[in-house]
Order: structure tokens, then sequence, then C-alpha cells
């Protein structure tokens, strides 16, 4: 007789993905080959699961709730190349983890029905940040979100929803639009719609000479969206506005309108002028021989 799966709890926000079209979907858009290991993020109760262990040498599960580790446990303990793992992700030590169990093969993708109040914190973790890049080098990672987010982290420059979460994450990784999911594919049904995206992370060209204050200057650009940047940048506009103009853009221009490549080029300039100024106005004291 088999077990019946535990029922979706709302305070872990549990939503069941029940349309098995969607579910390919998702599992195409990885790309998998037989050589692949997969990290499986909150696999609920192994619907992603039983599409993800034919196609894979390895499948690693992250699962937070008990009941859910128990009936998976039951469901594919069986295969020897299915590692299910009881933790939260965002605490989760995947190099530590993986040395407990030297022979397992280390992923190399990321496929996740994630829940969707960890989005940020977790893009964070899997693909890292101008500032704190991710050293283990997923290449690919397939996400489900929230529609509203996967539409914010593919905008475009020039778009009303293009802003700082856009130019972070394509610094760090090419985003791509996989597939809506209507909110009546899931059980229960959520408030919002969900889409399918698809993370490829990179090194960035070019990479930002200054990372933590590049993510300063981007959040600050958009901190006030219906101002020019240069009422919401902290630099003097004798500095700023040749830099705009060298780099094509009025000296109007709204922190929307500038690509998320030109932003960094925007920044390492801007670091690279005050720098200077810097050095020029505070030089160093050599010490007396």
């Amino acid at each position: 007789m088999a077990t019946l799966a535990p029922r979706p709890r709302k305070a872990l926000a549990q939503y069941w993905l029940k349309r098995d079209d969607l579910l390919q979907k998702i599992v195409q858009a990885a790309q998998l080959q037989p050589t692949d290991s997969v990290l499986e993020i909150g696999p609920g109760t192994g619907q992603l699961t039983r599409h993800l262990l034919p196609r894979v040498q390895g499948l690693l599960a992250v699962e937070l709730d008990g009941q859910l580790v128990q009936f998976l446990q039951k469901k594919y303990g069986h295969y020897s190349h299915f590692w299910l793992v009881q933790a939260d992700i965002l605490t989760f030590n995947l190099r530590a983890t993986l040395d407990q169990n030297p022979g397992f093969p280390p992923p190399n993708k990321v496929v996740a029905n994630i829940p969707y109040h960890i989005t940020g914190p977790l893009l964070k973790y899997l693909v890292g940040s101008p500032a704190r890049p991710w050293p283990w080098p997923f290449q690919r990672v397939v996400l489900l979100v929230q529609k509203e987010v996967a539409q914010r982290l593919t905008a475009q420059p020039g778009s009303k929803i293009f802003g700082s979460l856009s130019v972070l994450l394509q610094y760090v990784a090419h985003c791509e639009w996989v597939c809506d999911v209507p909110s009546d594919a899931f059980y229960p049904r959520p408030q919002v719609d969900s889409a399918v995206i698809c993370l490829t992370p990179r090194q960035p060209e070019p990479a930002a000479t200054h990372p933590r204050r590049f993510e300063q200057w981007v959040r600050q650009g958009f901190s006030q969206r219906r101002k020019m940047l240069r009422n919401t940048l902290p630099i003097d506009r004798a500095i700023l506005i040749p830099i705009l103009e060298q780099l094509g853009y009025p000296d109007t221009v709204r922190a929307e309108a500038i690509s998320a490549t030109d932003w960094v080029r925007l920044c390492n300039e801007l670091h690279n002028q005050l720098s200077d100024e810097t050095q020029v106005h505070h030089p160093k004291v050599q010490a007396e021989s």
C-alpha cells in the first residue's frame, strides 16, 4: 500500500507543482546529461525528483521538513545515486557535506521549486553577488520563482521593472526566461503566478574594480527611480556627467536606462577618478629615513 504524501504546510510555503508538462519543461531547461549531478532544493513530495533521477548520475536533495524527508526516503531511498539531507538550504554547507561522502559526484547543476520568501538570499547562495562571489561553479541553475521576480531578473534596460536586482544578478549570471507557470498548476493554489528561469553563472566582463562600491552605487542609483541619476548618486556632477557622456548617456539619464554592462563601466570610472582625487588631496606621508 502506497504511503500517503504529507499535506503541504502553509507555514513553510509549500506548494506542490502538479502538472507533468511543466515538470518536464523544468528538466529540459537544465539540459541534463548522464554525467551530471544535481542539487535539488525543497523536493517536497518528489514530483520533480521523479523526473530527475533517471537522467543523472547523482541527485543531492536538501529538504527542511522532517515529515517530507521520511516520505522521500521511503519513496526514493532505494536509488543508490539519491542522497537526501535534512537541512535549511540557507545554512547548508555543501563542501562539508560532500566531504562526508567522497564517492558522491559533486553537483554541477541546480534544479528547484523554491519557497518564494527565501528567493533573495537563495539567489546569493547559488550564484553569489558582485561583492561575494560564490566559489562553487554551478553550470546551470533552474528555478521556479514568483513571476514578478522572474520579470525583474530578466528585465532589460529601459523597462520600468529594470532595477538594482536586475543589474546585480545579470552581473554574475545570464538569466533566461523558460516558461510561465499559472497558479492553478499548484496544490494548493498560491495567490501569485510563477515562472521558470534558468541562470547560467559567468565571469563578469567587464569586472567591477571595486565590487562593494559597485553594489552600493547601483542600489543608490535605483533608490529613487523617478529622479535623474545625477540627483541620486552622491557624486560631484563635475565628475559624474562627463563619464555619462563618454558612455553615450545624457546628463538627464535615469538609472533604469543604463545597461548592466554600462553600470560596471560607470562605477569603475567613478572609482578610478575618485581614487585619483583622494590621492591628490590626501597624499601619503612618507616616513622619515
